[in-house]
Parts: structure tokens; C-alpha cells; sequence
């Protein structure tokens, strides 16, 4: 995978660890992988010659770039990737395996990596459910929702 053959690819910015993160993602989600890693050919502001300095990545099918930038930058929830899951098991493993590995729980389905990225891991009947033509119905999953950290297919339903 090249970053540069597609016309569009999301770039990430990290303090240090954006193979860490790629190869975390890479080994979590389906339809993953770790492409090019550059190294520095040079000494810069946040770094030494020889240090990664950007990696090319996929997360479930979309081209993403890694890049070291140093500190200055943070992740926040104004952008998040969200994850639409099948069943309770695909939600549990998708969750914990970012909460586990040094992430943390949110609320709404929603959960940050160890390195400040945000996700959603929502499942489909969620959706579904919110869509619901009976408005009734709709808001009484909506509400369930907002009680949730991560999302209990059960209660939805």
C-alpha cells in the first residue's frame, strides 16, 4: 500500500509512536496492514536520523499515514473512526482490545487509544434501531444509548 496511489488518505499525527499505533491497528481490525515505514534522513525538531518519521498504514480498508510530528499536536474527539460491528462479540473484542492495551472508556460506544485516537464501535442494530420509523421506539433506544459506556446489544434490543 502507498499512501501516494490513493487520492485521499488520513493523516495521523503522533509523539513517537505512529508505527506502535499502525502495527496495534494493523494486528486489531480486519482489512488492515502496515505498508512503507520512512525513517528520518536527517536530525529534525522532534527527532534523530533514523527514527520513523511517517508510516503508511490501512485501517479496515482506508489508506492512512502515521506521522511523528512530536508533541505539539494532539488527537482530540473532533475526529474518531467508527466501527460498525455485527454482534456483541465483535463490540466486546473491538472494545477491549483498545481499553486493554492502554486506552480508555468513554461514553456512547466511543473509547480512545493509548495514543488519544478516538473510536466509535457501534454496532449495526444500533443504528438501525435509532432509525426506526417508530419515533417511540427510537428514543427509547436513544436513551438506553446515553446511559451506555460500551454499548449492550441486549439492552438495545
Amino acid at each position: 500500500m502507498r499512501a501516494t496511489a490513493s487520492k485521499n488518505t488520513i493523516c495521523l499525527w503522533f509523539d513517537g509512536a505512529a508505527e506502535d499505533a499502525a502495527r496495534f491497528y494493523a494486528k486489531t481490525f480486519a482489512d488492515s496492514a502496515v505498508g512503507q515505514v520512512y525513517r528520518a534522513p536527517g536530525d529534525y525538531p522532534n527527532g534523530r536520523e533514523g527514527d520513523v518519521l511517517m508510516v503508511e498504514f490501512t485501517v479496515m480498508g482506508i489508506p492512512c499515514v502515521g506521522i511523528n510530528g512530536g508533541p505539539t499536536f494532539r488527537h482530540t474527539e473532533a475526529f474518531s473512526f467508527q466501527v460498525a460491528t455485527d454482534d456483541q462479540y465483535e463490540t466486546d473484542r473491538l472494545w477491549h482490545a483498545i481499553v486493554s492495551n492502554g486506552g480508555q472508556e468513554s461514553a456512547c460506544g466511543w473509547c480512545k487509544d493509548k495514543w488519544g485516537l478516538s473510536w466509535q464501535i457501534t454496532p449495526r442494530v444500533l443504528m438501525e434501531a435509532m432509525a426506526d420509523p417508530d419515533r417511540a421506539a427510537a428514543k427509547r433506544v436513544f436513551k438506553a444509548m446515553m446511559g451506555m459506556v460500551k454499548i449492550d446489544i441486549a439492552a438495545i434490543e
